[in-house]
């Protein structure tokens, strides 16, 4: 009885084996996608890859790709040919220029509403990345940016955009054009002012300058009326303008860096600003009203 149950399995084993030897390269790695909340998902995270497999590209049907957490350095133009991308996950690679930096076929990702390039060596985006107007989220954090292309003004719909720890001395124009945000993340870069068309981002929510070089606050900051959350820690700030109690979202002084409120430690702040902080954010309201 046991010899016969050694021999079925043994031709399991064998008819699995011809099954995989009849799969084309292609239908390996299509194995290996599954479908999550109704997506075609493909996560090749943490494979190893120094290069994407040719055959990935023919997968045109994945609406999610996870290619984070590898060795890539190149991104080739084939990345255009899947064009029902909804998520492309990038991270924690080490995609750079001139090798490839981002391909500008990714401006054929039409559908595209997420994109996760932070932790690579980009020291530029393609100006076609501007036509992937459906775009929501955009992550380019831990890079080596000191600017984005004018045409990423196009992208109207971006509602969360994070370009800390790059090189940047001036927030890009394009980002003005951003109406849309609610969040922007500008942490440990070389600012050192921010322009009075900060003005423009009426529905920003969450401001993250922290790390950077600022000497002063525009006024025009005080219009962004919506603002729960301003971290401006670790900058040269000496002053605040006066209009700052417009901003009466900022509930408190804030010191977990995910708090809510005005975080504004580290600052050389003067006389009598410094000393009325004590009192609580209340207080400098208070005061600041009353100048």
């Amino acid at each position: 009885m046991g010899g016969t149950v050694c021999k079925e399995e043994v031709k399991e084993k064998r008819r699995s084996v011809e099954r995989e030897d009849s799969l084309t390269s292609v239908d390996r790695i299509r194995q290996f996608a599954v479908k999550q909340f109704g997506f075609n998902v493909l996560s090749l995270a943490r494979r190893g890859l120094k290069v994407a497999p040719d055959e990935l590209w023919e997968l045109v049907e994945l609406e999610k790709l996870n290619l984070s957490l590898n060795s890539l350095k190149v991104l080739p133009p084939q990345l255009g040919l899947l064009s029902n991308l909804v998520v492309l996950n990038l991270w924690g690679n080490q995609i750079k220029h001139p090798l490839s930096s981002l391909p500008a076929e990714i401006g054929q990702l039409r559908r595209l509403r997420v994109l996760f390039a932070y932790r690579n060596r980009l020291t530029e985006v393609p100006e076609e990345l501007g036509d992937c107007t459906q775009l929501e989220v955009l992550s380019l954090a831990n890079n080596q940016l000191s600017s984005l292309p004018a045409s990423l003004s196009n992208l109207t719909r971006l509602r969360k955009l994070n370009l800390s720890h790059n090189h940047i001395a001036h927030i890009p124009g394009c980002v003005y054009n951003m109406k849309a945000l609610v969040f922007l993340h500008l942490a440990c870069n070389h600012l050192e002012n921010l322009a009075e068309n900060i003005q423009a981002l009426v529905e920003l929510m969450i401001l993250i300058v922290e790390g950077n070089s600022l000497h002063s606050l525009p006024k025009a900051l005080c219009c962004l009326i919506r603002l729960e959350l301003l971290n401006l820690d670790f900058n040269d700030i000496k002053d605040v303008p006066q209009e700052l109690h417009q901003l009466s979202r900022l509930e408190k002084l804030a010191c977990h860096p995910l708090d809510k409120g005005l975080h504004i430690v580290h600052n050389p702040l003067m006389k009598p600003v410094k000393e009325v902080l004590e009192g609580g954010l209340s207080a400098l309201f208070n005061y600041l009203r009353a100048v």
